[in-house]
This record gives C-alpha cells, structure tokens and sequence, in this order.
C-alpha cells in the first residue's frame, strides 16, 4: 500500500511536466513565437510539425530504452533523478529572445525547441511508465493518475493565474519578461522533476525480453485496445490543443488586450486558469465519478458529451469584453469534462499494458506509456501548427524585419477574429465528437 507522501511525489512529476513546461509552451508558445519572439506563422507552423514528426520516432524508442533500463534507482526513476537539470535548463533559454535577425533566431528556435522534446521525452515517458510498477492495485493506479492530474492542474492554476502578475513584476520588454519567467519556472520543473524521482517506488519489476528487438513496438499495432486508446489521447490533446494555443489570440484580437474587472487583470492565461482550477477538482471527482457511472470508458464518454456541448455554447456568445463572465463560465463547465476524463487515459494505458503482458508475455509499458506521450505532444503541437497556419490563411503576417524587430500585420481582422473564435469552440466541438465514437468500440470495459 503506497503511503499519501508517495502519491504527493508522484503528483509533483506532472505539476513540473504538465502543469509548468507543458502548459506554458501550450498556451504561450504559439503567441509568444509570433508575436514576441519574432517567426513568421509559417515557420511556426514548421517548427511545430517537424517536431511531431520527431517525436514519432523517438518516443516509441524511449519506451524501450526506459524498458530495459537497470539501475539502483529501478527502471524508470532514474530518468528523472538524472534528466531534471537538463529539463529545466533547456525550457528556460527556449524562452530566452537572442538578438539575432531572421536566421539566427530561427535556428535557434528550431534547435532549442526539438532538444526541449527530446529531454522532455527522456523525462515524460519514464514518469508515465511508473504507474504500471508503482502497484498492482486497480484502484490504487486509479487514485496515483488522479493525483498526478490534480498535481499537473493545480500547478497549472498556480503558473497561468500568477504569469501577467509575474510579468508585471519583472517590467521592461516582452523579450526580458518571457526570459526571466523562462528561467524561474524552469528552476521550479527541475526541482519538482527531481522530487519525483526521488520520493517515489517501483515494487514492481518489469517481465523482461531476453534481447532487445523492435518486436513490442510491431505488438502495439496488433494491439487493438492500444490502436483505439492512443487514437482518443489524440483527439484528446487536439481538443485541449486548439484551446490553449489559441487563447493568447482570443485576447489579443478579439477581446482587444485584457480585461480588467475590480482590479483583477484577465488576460489569456488567467482566462485559462479558471478552467484550471476546475479540471484539479473534477480530476480528484473522476475516480468517484468513474465508480458510479459504472467504468472508466463510460465516464470518458460522458466527459466527451460535456465538452461538445459546452464548445458548442461557447460559439453562441458575443465577441466582446462585456461578456467575460459568460465566456468564463462555459469555460469552467468545459473543465468538468476535462478534469474528469484527463486522469481516466493514463489509468487506461495502465490497463492496455497489462493486456499486452498477458497477451504477449512480456512487460512493455515504457513503449505503451510512451505512445500516451506521444499522443499529448503530437495532439498539442499539431494543434498548434494548424492554428499558426489558418490564422494565416485567414490574413495573420508576423515576422522579424531587417532591424532584428517583430512585426505582425492584419490583412482582415474579421476573418481573423471569427477563426479565432472557431477555434476555440466549433473545431474542438468537432474533435470531442470524433473521441466519442472512439470510445463507444474501446473494447477494455473496466
């Protein structure tokens, strides 16, 4: 039976990882490449695609490698005892504006982005695959993927509410500002990173191949629940990927900058952290939710019935400041699916690799929990290039002149202004429906 200080450190690895670096660069990467940093969309676009099709190689291959990995700190802790400071450093200078012209600047951004996903995948999938060793109880996988969800949420509320706040503090320049809340929350990630590896247990041990081979990842593709589990970890990570990347914009354009009520500055991060705080609490509900509706795939289905409806109503309200408070409010119902359904995936990859031991002998959960992984940074920067790229089909132009400068133009604020609001709410409602009908043939029925 794992102690509550056990289940506290394994939350702390996701509030470094999903609730620090993951949820900055998914709410403040697209915005902050364009608008601050100084690429154009199309290279935005890019460097975001290119990743992804990285990181199709290099997750899968990391499960293996974190699979086999044997150490006096276990399988998969040692990834993150030994990767914190690597993590930490690199998200903190992919956050550092160089004062280079265009093809410096987009160097560097190339380079430090895709070693920012390889040291986030070197860390990620060992955290992830943790959770198949930590304990054979169903139940109690289901209560470490809540806390781990509550941990990422709770941490994303702290660093989303508190970024205008710290951005104020800090003054001088967008480029200064991004820099030194780059290092100070990449501290934070390292620390946490650490904590996780260090506070944690695997009673587990693995079922080994005897040599290493590339057969576990042709398994997966035989491996029916897997195929249709990582397809909605997609669509999943699409949904929330829309969402986020293009909040930044949502406040920027259409809401003409923030909005300040009663002293309170709601600019895009702080618009997000309500839906923050929401998804913490109903990611504490989900196992109670889970239990009286009767499984895991059922309360999913429901959660995904939430978020349709809510992104449906969210495209009905007007675009304008006085409805900020309606906006807010459809935006925390959104987080009650969200907040439900977000722990359920990663319990259900514990299930899909323990389908895949018994099918086929020996233990793959490093390759299982990294194609989870993969999903997320796949669904998210997707997202967040096909958001780049129809705000530019749409009349968005940023760029860096001659002078090192960022400049952005509007060649039809209208059309910019309604893909941004379709964003938001129809295209992720079109997403959350997609996930449905996926889970509707999921064939694991716990």
């Amino acid at each position: 039976m794992a102690k509550l200080r056990e289940k506290i450190g394994y939350a702390v690895g996701d509030a470094a990882a999903g609730g620090i670096t993951w949820k900055v660069m998914s709410i403040a990467f697209p915005l902050f490449f364009t608008n601050v940093f100084g690429l154009t969309v199309a290279d935005t676009a890019t460097l975001m695609l290119i990743a992804r099709m990285f990181d199709v190689v290099t997750d899968p291959m990391m499960g293996m490698l974190a699979d086999r990995t044997q150490s006096r700190w276990g399988t998969y802790r040692p990834w993150l005892i030994y990767g914190a400071i690597p993590f930490g450093l690199i998200f903190a200078l992919l956050l550092y504006t160089p004062e280079f012209g265009p093809v410096g600047k987009r160097i560097w951004a190339y380079t430090l982005y895709l070693l920012m996903m390889v040291v986030y995948t070197a860390v990620n999938v060992p955290y992830g695959s943790l959770l198949g060793v930590m304990t054979p109880d169903d139940n109690e996988k289901n209560q470490f993927s809540s806390f781990r969800m509550v941990g990422a949420y709770a941490m994303g509320f702290i660093t989303l509410l508190s970024f205008p706040y710290l951005q104020k503090l800090v003054g001088g320049s967008d480029q200064h500002q991004y820099a030194v809340l780059g290092a100070f929350f990449g501290i934070i990630a390292a620390a946490g990173t650490l904590a996780c590896g260090l506070l944690t247990k695997e009673r587990l041990k693995p079922i080994r191949a005897e040599k290493f081979s590339f057969k576990p990842f042709a398994d997966l593709f035989r491996n029916r629940p897997w195929v249709i589990l990582t397809l909605v970890g997609v669509c999943m990570n699409f949904f929330n990927g829309f969402r986020y990347a293009v909040a930044g914009y949502l406040f920027e354009y259409c809401m003409h900058g923030d909005v300040t009520i009663s002293g309170l500055i709601i600019n895009y991060t702080v618009f997000m952290t309500f839906g923050e705080l929401t998804c913490m609490v109903f990611g504490g509900v989900s196992p109670w939710f889970t239990k009286v509706v009767g499984g895991k795939r059922k309360a999913f289905m429901w959660a995904a019935i939430i978020c349709v409806v809510t992104s449906i109503a969210f495209f009905f309200i007007p675009m304008d400041p006085a409805y900020i408070w309606v906006m807010v409010g459809i935006v925390i119902l959104t987080s009650v699916g969200i907040g439900i359904y977000s722990p359920l995936l990663w319990s259900m990859y514990a299930d899909v690799a323990d389908y895949a031991t018994e099918k086929n002998g020996t233990s793959s959960t490093g390759v299982i929990f990294s194609s989870g992984t993969m999903a997320m940074k796949f669904g998210t920067a997707i997202s967040g290039s096909l958001v780049a790229l129809l705000l530019g089909f749409a009349g968005f132009i940023s760029g860096t002149d001659a002078a090192g400068q960022t400049v952005v133009t509007i060649t039809d604020a209208e059309a910019v202004n309604s893909m941004i609001w379709a964003l938001f709410s129809i295209i992720p409602a079109v997403i959350a429906c997609i996930m449905w009908g996926l889970l509707y043939i999921y064939p694991i029925k716990k």
